[in-house]
């Protein structure tokens, strides 16, 4: 066999492996030693070729001890009985050594790469090529995924396949996930050899182009001054962290700048271009105007820079270039009138006219017309103190001797007259005004300035004409002149002559318009003038108006003259007619031509205008005419007339204005045809009407119907025969309405009785009736006050209800709106007044602070919407001597200085008495100083008596301070006091003295204006710190005509600087005087020559650039280290360079610039230096020489470093939960701030627990919020706080970090206290934080540090139980953490923290809940109610039992005999079961069954009362006596659950969980909770027999019972009582329970390891007192101590 199968191998071309061995396992036994894993016996050769077949690497063996001779019997039987196996082959496997490696070539490592934000499930990797079979069957080896972390990655065994796992989430590579590289391993195991290889795969993470560009600010701005050369860079806004940020990774995040195309604003693109498209620099490609334009909106592009540019990915930003006015133009006079659509001006010219030989002072300053003024037409430059001032000169003018005769101010343009001027030499000046500015701009401007003699004013005005005629037509239009011709053609012009002036010129005299100047207004200038409309006219109101003119030299005056103006007519009138509609009856029997109607219709015109004409335009059928001038119609000639015929004539009347102006109306004449003649009158239904209306009716309503009937149908004509004189009612002729007409007015009349008449127009047709009318009353009319009654009212001041004076008022309405009220509209808090109008002082009046009042008094009437009327008194308050003199000034400062003669005046001081009648006086009140000083009692002049040395007094005290006092006439009041404070100053002994008699300086040639050359300094020996010693500096302008033009020197440094833009020649010198001066009195002065050469311009070094830009430089870099480098050269020069500005340093001789102290970016984040370069010639003679060409900018920024570690803003956190807090609820947030930027400042926070025996931490934290979460139920909990740490990393976790601590507390809903305010919850909850602060402040003064914490804000809970809820109100339920004692704050305390500020807390309140915002009250939480409540009910429970008790008691007395008379066996029995049970050996159980876990059903605190919880929830007892798991046997009790414990110790627990879920807790804290009641009754825990016998059997042994008894130290007493061996009715019991103070034993038993060690002392007596807290029994449900019932 072995031949065969090695042969097959052979066949096969399978050589065995070197490291093959053969197995020497036996039949059907596995060996793992020698790596034999599989075992044929029975070896059928189907049987082999199957175990070939699927293992060909295998070498078959067979085993040589079937080929050995047997020794002995049982060898022999043996070897016979594996003979009878055909064949017994051991087959062992040898594994390849290529099992669970790679089958690639290659590093170990598999490395991938990903997209971020790839999909789930993207394949990572296809197939892992390591060898082996991975699944079922014939697996080989297995695969198993190692460091998962946050489980990115899925692995397919079987395919070896890895998956991408992004369920939920995304592969994100940039910040805040910032993931770039997963790394996992694969775990190989050999399952033939149990070998482990570890592949490590490696995902990179390549980042994707998915996040834009983001400016760091929504817009920027920059402002650039209009003189900036083109070239410059204007903007560099975008480096650092302040330009566009992009979080991608690579290119993906380098950003680049662009100016991108604004159509709104195209100019923007080629005015500024951007320098670096990596920095982002913006520089001025074109020049700008201020004058044209001054902004300029500019897109900014920034683009990111992806290998794609499809892919790339653009944000834009606006930056915003405001244009600053420079000093580019030069000023203009004004006004400025622009030539046609130009900037530039008209030449303007200035006149003036004066009279001739006229005394200067009487004219000056003289009036040009218009005032001279220039102004700089760069009006914006800033800062305002930098805009140029304008001086003016008389340039040039004609005669050439105007010099004698007029001046100019240079500064004010003031024009002056020097001297008079005679007509008869000059008659007029042209002059020219030169204005340029103070700076030396070289762009004056010019204007004319004409100058007209007058002459001498020695005649009056006069008007050509005694009077004038105007007319105007009364449509003419606001505006219009008055004309001089009734056909309105040419204006009326109005001459007035001075013969002081030439008749050619106008004289410039002012006319007067003395009547109707509101409507009418001449002209002010020119010789004729014109009188014009200013408001319009109506010839129907005034035909015509006279007006008065005077004309006026300003000296002389004319004779008055009139002008006549009239009014012509204009057709704005139409013809109008009486009534709209006429009616007319006729009767057939009138005769041709007879008068039908008359009709007149009315036209205010006049002349044509006015004249009417009259025409019938229809209806007339031909049977009537009209007289077109008088208006008659009358019947036409041959016209019969027959009954019942009607007409409706419609006839115009229209004036006779020309066409295009008539006006015209019509009316409507109704005709009817009546018979001849008439039988019977009409008749009215009633003789009587009574009729009742409001005075209110308006006019026109119907107020009753009175239509008559007629037996012959006759037409019935109606009207009022008497009884309405005013005509007030109006009774329609046809049809017999009644009409109101006119208003009515109860007040003048309040009823009518109308007598009306209705007629059927024959002779006896005529019948009457009367109405009566009565008029109610409304309220029409307003109160009206008495005006007889004085309105001028006087009162004395500083006196309270006093009679003012008194008001009436009546109203002539009837009832309640004739009933007048009084009240007062001003000053209600100063006076009051009564119903009859009487008025009062509220409070005494103060006549200083006010002397009088206008009072208005408001009269209403009664009615519900009441009428007004109002009238104002004046009250005068009359004076009382009740203030005191009151100085000007509380104090007086005056200097004097020294050696002033005696008596001079140094001060007058001022008093004012605010009473009436007041006589001031002065006097000195401190005694000390009338030695020195006197003052006027009258006027108040101080004055010295004697002379006073400052050299005296100036080791000592210059100054002098005493007290003044004013007094009243009357001295009965205190006088009034004010301070003198005399300085005696010290005159002015010496000049100035200059360092240097002569200084010296350079210059460039082109310095700009501002360049420093040198500085001058002198020095001043008076005493420092006086006026006399303070020097100033000025250009002696006298002596530097041309130097002082172009040079300056500052004032209080003494540096001489340009005054302008310098344009000098080289190796130009100039002298300079320079004056220095004090301000001593009097002034002294001193004189020093500077002389400044202009340098050779190639002795000037030239900057390579005029700025410079470093690489930003790193905060951390030591000093000196080297930052840039800047250039200048020079010909034949050695260049010397220096920092202006700046606090840099920098090699004088290369031009290295390095820093010069440590750096520190959150303080400064980039410097700007000022360099120079001068030749070290120059340098040596110790003079610089400033220049635009060798100076320069330079721009370094500091690069920030994480160098600071984060700063927690508390160093101890804390926080609370309640025992019902849920899972992942937000305890509270942490915050660490860092003062790094960008991502060293963002944080990542981890928490540092204390590992648990449950190995579950209690709370997580989100690492990049801080916000600590519960992570765990805190019910049942034994522990009252938690203490751990935080640790917050900046750079998202890879940086510096520190650490807080966090404490926790878990406190109970019964520690809380909720404050009610009247405000809605939402408002409380907007200002939560600022609310907590302040109820935490008013905590921390009692408890320093505590911590008060919101557990809930919610709508207001009141009613029974708190089931009703208020959302106009709020409920606050806080509660305060000791951080002391790391536990709850209890409620009482929490409440008298609070309940006590309330009122101040109010204040602090306000300005959160709003105006009437406030706490209502501080009370204890609902759940403290509802404990109430349930043990209210368990108390009448008690009662009730305990009554019961006492009955059963009284009936029993025998057995409390029996009871006592065996008091002493039973002590004795105490005694001995107390000695058997010490003998009893250790760890016995006297109880039968298995020890079962019951301390979960037992809860909180029943095993164990010794150790109960505190009011804060922490366990007062040991963990040993905490995990006590007792053996136990259970019994059944309508009560609760009876069990049986190792020790024989009988324990009762609680009932089930109640319906109401009241979550309580142990009788300790629940104790502490109410006020103390009388103990009601004390019932112990039933004590069971350890054993059960029958009635009949023996009793072997004796029972002990147990209960505990807790005092106020919480130590549990366990008192045992003997009985017989059987359960006896419930008497027994009590007997037992009567009996528990014979015999007490203190014992204390613990668990451990289910050992059970029991201690028993003497015997004791126990004594209770009202103050223990006891169990209530088996029927208290709710665990409450009963003695706090």
């Amino acid at each position: 066999m072995l031949v065969y199968v090695l042969s097959w191998l052979v066949a096969n071309r399978l050589t065995p492996p070197s490291n093959t061995v053969a197995c020497s396992c036996q039949e059907d036994a596995v060996s793992y030693t020698n790596r034999c894993l599989y075992l044929l016996s029975s070896a059928q050769n189907t049987e082999l070729w199957q175990w070939v077949y699927r293992f060909p690497h295998a070498l078959y063996v067979v085993d040589q001890s079937l080929q050995t001779e047997p020794s002995d019997q049982s060898e022999q039987s043996r070897l016979t009985e594996r003979r009878d196996l055909s064949l017994t082959v051991f087959f062992s496997l040898y594994v390849s050594d290529t099992e669970c490696k790679l089958s690639r070539m290659g590093p170990p490592a598999t490395i991938v790469t990903i997209d971020e934000e790839s999909l789930n499930g993207t394949v990572l990797v296809e197939n892992m090529q390591i060898n082996g079979r991975a699944q079922d069957p014939d697996r080989t080896i297995s695969l198993t995924l190692l460091d998962n972390y946050d489980y990115w990655v899925i692995l397919d065994p079987a395919l070896q396949r890895l998956y991408l796992n992004s369920t939920g989430r995304v592969l994100d590579r940039d910040p805040p996930s910032s993931i770039t590289t997963i790394v996992v391993q694969i775990q190989c195991t050999n399952e033939l050899v149990g070998t482990i290889i570890l592949h490590e795969v490696r995902i990179v993470v390549r980042d994707r182009n998915d996040n834009t560009p983001r400016f760091q600010q929504p817009r920027y701005y920059v402002s650039v001054n209009e003189l900036t050369p083109v070239g410059t860079t204007i903007f560099t806004g975008f480096s650092g962290n302040n330009g566009a940020m992009d979080i991608d990774d690579g290119p993906n995040g380098q950003i680049e700048y662009a100016i991108q195309y604004n159509p709104n604003d195209p100019m923007s693109n080629r005015t500024v271009r951007v320098a670096g498209t990596l920095s982002g620099n913006i520089v001025l490609a074109e020049r700008l105007n201020y004058e044209e334009r001054t902004r300029y909106l500019i897109i900014v592009q920034a683009n990111d820079r992806a290998p794609y540019p499809g892919t790339r990915r653009t944000a834009t930003t606006t930056l915003t270039l405001d244009v600053s006015d420079g000093d580019d133009l030069g000023p203009m006079f004004l006004p400025c009138v622009l030539v046609n659509n130009t900037q530039d001006c008209n030449p303007i010219t200035y006149r003036l006219a004066i009279p001739e030989l006229t005394e200067p002072s009487k004219l000056n300053p003289l009036n040009v017309t218009p005032p001279i003024r220039a102004i700089d037409q760069d009006r914006n430059i800033q800062p305002p103190s930098d805009r140029p001032g304008i001086l003016y000169f008389l340039l040039v003018g004609q005669p050439a001797t105007y010099p004698e005769f007029f001046s100019l101010n240079r500064s004010t343009a003031e024009l002056r007259l020097l001297k008079p001027v005679d007509r008869e030499l000059y008659q007029r000046f042209n002059l020219v005004i030169k204005a340029e500015q103070d700076n030396g701009h070289p762009l004056p401007a010019y204007a004319n300035l004409q100058i007209e003699i007058l002459d001498e004013n020695n005649q009056a005005p006069y008007f050509q004409r005694s009077s004038y005629q105007g007319f105007i037509s009364e449509s003419a239009s606001v505006g219009t002149t008055i004309s001089g011709s009734a056909n309105l053609t040419a204006p009326l012009g109005i001459i007035a002559l001075d013969n002081d002036i030439e008749e050619t010129k106008d004289p410039q005299l002012k006319i007067t318009l003395n009547d109707y100047t509101s409507i009418f207004s001449i002209t002010s200038t020119g010789i004729t003038r014109y009188l014009t409309l200013l408001k319009p006219v109506d010839r129907e109101i005034q035909t015509n108006y006279t007006l008065t003119l005077v004309a006026s030299d300003g000296v002389q005056q004319s004779r008055p003259v009139t002008v006549d103006i009239l009014v012509i007519d204009a057709n704005d009138n139409t013809p109008t007619f009486s009534q709209v509609s006429y009616s007319v009856e006729i009767f057939t029997n009138m005769l041709p031509g007879e008068t039908i109607l008359q009709l007149t219709a009315q036209d205010a015109d006049a002349g044509l205008n006015g004249l009417i004409t009259y025409a019938i335009l229809a209806g007339d059928q031909g049977d009537f005419i009209i007289n077109n001038r008088t208006g008659r119609i009358t019947l036409a000639p041959g016209v019969t007339l027959s009954v019942g015929r009607s007409y409706a004539l419609t006839v115009r009347a229209s004036d006779n204005a020309p066409d295009p102006e008539r006006r015209s109306s019509i009316t409507t004449v109704y005709i009817e045809v009546l018979p001849p003649n008439n039988q019977s009158p009409p008749r009215f239904p009633l003789q009587t009407y009574n009729l009742e209306i409001s005075e209110a009716m308006r006019i026109g309503a119907i107020l009753l119907n009175l239509q008559a009937t007629d037996r012959e149908l006759d037409p019935i004509t109606y009207q009022i025969a008497s009884g309405d004189p005013q005509q007030v009612f109006n009774l329609s002729r046809t049809i017999g309405l009644l009409l109101l007409a006119k208003p009515l007015d109860r007040e003048t009349i309040d009823q009518y009785r109308l007598i009306v008449t209705a007629s059927d127009g024959h002779p006896g047709g005529i019948s009457t009736a009367t109405v009566s009318i009565v008029i109610t009353d409304v309220n029409d009319n307003d109160p009206t006050f008495d005006l007889t009654l004085p309105r001028n009212l006087t009162v004395r001041e500083e006196e309270a209800n006093v009679f003012v004076g008194q008001v009436r008022a009546t109203d002539p309405d009837g009832g309640l709106n004739g009933q007048v009220q009084y009240r007062l509209l001003s000053f209600v808090s100063l006076f009051t007044i009564n119903a009859t109008g009487s008025i009062f002082t509220a409070v005494p009046l103060d006549r200083e602070t006010r002397s009088r009042y206008d009072l208005i008094v408001e009269a209403s009437d009664g009615a519900v919407d009441p009428r007004r009327t109002t009238i104002t008194l004046l009250v005068e308050v009359t004076d009382i001597n009740d203030n005191s003199p009151v100085f000007s000034q509380p104090i007086y400062t005056v200097s004097v200085p020294e050696n002033t003669p005696a008596g001079t005046v140094i001060l007058r001081l001022s008093a004012v008495d605010a009473d009436l009648i007041s006589n001031v006086t002065y006097r000195i009140k401190t005694e000390a100083a009338r030695q020195l000083f006197a003052v006027n009692r009258l006027t108040g002049a101080v004055s010295v008596l004697q002379a006073l040395d400052f050299e005296d007094l100036a080791t000592g005290n210059s100054t002098y301070t005493f007290e003044v006092e004013a007094l009243d006439h009357g001295g009965v009041l205190p006088p009034g006091t004010a301070t003198v404070i005399v300085r005696i100053t010290d005159m002015n002994d010496f000049s100035p003295v200059f360092r240097q008699a002569l200084y010296k300086g350079l210059v460039a040639p082109n310095a700009e204006k501002g360049t420093v050359i040198t500085t001058v300094l002198a020095e001043d020996q008076d005493p420092p710190g006086m006026p006399a010693s303070k020097v100033r500096y000025r250009v002696d302008q006298d002596l530097s005509l041309y130097s002082g033009s172009i040079f300056d020197v500052e004032t209080d440094t003494g540096r001489v600087i340009t005054k302008v833009n310098l344009n000098e020649q080289p190796n130009a010198i100039f002298r300079l005087v320079v004056i220095a001066y004090d301000e001593g009195e009097p002034v002294k002065m001193n004189r020093t020559t500077v002389e400044i050469t202009v340098l050779q311009p190639s002795r000037i070094p030239i900057f390579t650039e005029e700025e410079y830009r470093f690489s930003p430089v790193s905060e951390n870099a030591p000093v000196r280290t080297p930052v840039g480098m800047i250039l200048a050269a020079a010909v034949n020069t050695t260049v010397f360079y220096s920092i202006v500005s700046g606090s840099e340093g920098v090699n004088n001789r290369t031009g290295i610039i390095y820093t010069n102290k440590l750096l520190d970016y959150e303080s400064v984040t980039s410097y700007v230096l000022r360099v120079q370069a001068d030749s070290l010639a120059v340098i040596l003679a110790n003079l610089r020489v400033p220049s635009k060409t060798n100076t320069a900018k330079v721009f370094i920024d500091v690069q920030d470093e994480n160098d600071h570690p984060p700063v927690f803003t508390r160093s101890l956190y804390i926080g609370g939960v309640t025992e019902d807090t849920k899972t992942f609820t937000t305890v509270l947030k942490v915050v660490a701030t860092d003062v790094d930027t960008g991502n060293y400042s963002k944080m990542a926070y981890r928490l540092i627990i204390p590992p648990t025996p449950e190995g579950q931490d209690s709370f997580v934290i989100e690492p990049y919020t801080g916000v600590i979460k519960s992570a765990i139920m805190f019910r049942n909990m034994r522990r009252s706080y938690f203490k751990f740490q935080v640790i917050a990393t900046d750079n998202y976790g890879q940086g510096l970090s520190s650490r807080a601590d966090v404490v926790v507390s878990v406190v109970n809903a019964l520690d809380m206290q909720v404050v009610v305010s009247n405000v809605p919850p939402t408002v409380v909850e907007e200002n939560k934080e600022q609310l907590i602060s302040i109820l935490e402040r008013y905590v921390q003064d009692q408890i320093p540090g505590a911590k008060v914490i919101v557990e809930s804000i919610g709508p207001r809970r009141h009613g029974e139980g708190y089931e009703l809820e208020d959302y106009s109100k709020s409920d606050l339920q806080v509660y305060a953490i000791d951080p002391l004692t790391n536990r709850a704050i209890s409620r009482q305390e929490l409440f008298k923290f609070l309940d006590g500020k309330i009122l101040d807390i109010n204040k602090e309140f306000q300005p959160y809940l709003g105006e009437g915002g406030r706490i209502l009250e501080i009370r204890s939480p609902d759940i403290v109610a509802s404990v109430k409540k349930a043990a209210q009910a368990v108390g009448y429970t008690e009662g009730a039992l305990l009554a019961l008790a006492i009955i059963i008691i009284l009936c029993c007395i025998p057995a409390i005999l029996i009871v006592m008379v065996t008091y002493k066996q039973r002590q004795a029995e105490c005694a001995k079961t107390a000695r058997i049970q010490m003998a009893l050996p250790a760890g016995k159980s006297t109880g039968g069954g298995a020890p079962t876990n019951h301390y979960e059903e037992l809860g909180d605190g029943v095993l164990d009362r010794e150790h109960d919880t505190t009011s804060t929830g922490e366990d007062s007892g040991p963990d040993v006596q905490r995990n006590r798991i007792p053996n136990i046997s259970s019994h059944s009790n309508i009560n609760g659950s009876v069990y049986l414990a190792q020790n024989g110790t009988i324990i009762r627990t609680r009932r089930p969980p109640y319906p109401n879920n009241l979550k309580l807790g142990s009788p300790t804290r629940l104790g502490k909770q109410f006020k103390k009641l009388d103990k009601l009754g004390v019932t112990h825990e039933e004590h069971l027999p350890l054993n059960i016998t029958e009635d009949n059997g023996p009793t072997i042994s004796t029972t002990t019972a147990h209960s505990y008894v807790t005092d106020h130290n919480l130590n549990s007493k366990e008192c045992s009582v003997m009985g017989p061996n059987s359960i006896g009715p419930k008497s027994n019991i009590d007997k037992a329970r009567l009996e528990q103070d014979k015999g007490c034993f203190e014992q204390e038993s613990s668990v451990d390891n289910g050992k059970i060690k029991e201690s028993v002392e003497s015997p004791c007596e126990q004594t209770l007192s009202d103050e223990e807290e006891l169990w209530m029994g088996p029927w208290n449900n709710l665990h409450i101590p009963m003695t706090k019932l």
